[in-house]
C-alpha cells in the first residue's frame, strides 16, 4: 500500500465472463469497485460489499435486475409519480 492507503486488485468472475474489476481502498476507508468493461463504479463501506453493489449495476444495465420505482419511491425523491409517467422519454431540462 502507498502513503495514501490505497490497495487495488483485479479480478475475473468466476464465470469466466473475463471482466476486468479494478478495486480501490479510498483514504475514508469506502471501497470503489469499476468495471472497465462496462465503464460503472460503485462504492461500499467493504471490498466485498463494493464488488456486490457494482454486480447489481452491471445486472440492472443488461436488463438483469432492477425494477421500474413505485410511487412511493419518486415521492421519497421529491417526484410526482403522475407527472413522471407522463414525461416519457425526454430528459429534464436540468439533465439536457
Amino acid at each position: 500500500m502507498d502513503s495514501l492507503n490505497r490497495s487495488m486488485a483485479r479480478a475475473n468472475r468466476p464465470d469466466n465472463t473475463g471482466r476486468e474489476i479494478r478495486l480501490v481502498e479510498n483514504p475514508d476507508v469506502q471501497w470503489t469497485a469499476r468495471d472497465l468493461e462496462a465503464e460503472v463504479t460503485a462504492q461500499g463501506e467493504t471490498r466485498a460489499a463494493a464488488l456486490a453493489a457494482l454486480d447489481e449495476v452491471v445486472a440492472a444495465l443488461a436488463g438483469e435486475a432492477g425494477h421500474e420505482p413505485t410511487d412511493e419511491e419518486l415521492r421519497e425523491l421529491g417526484v410526482e409519480p403522475g407527472a413522471a409517467r407522463e414525461q416519457g422519454d425526454e430528459l429534464p431540462d436540468i439533465l439536457k
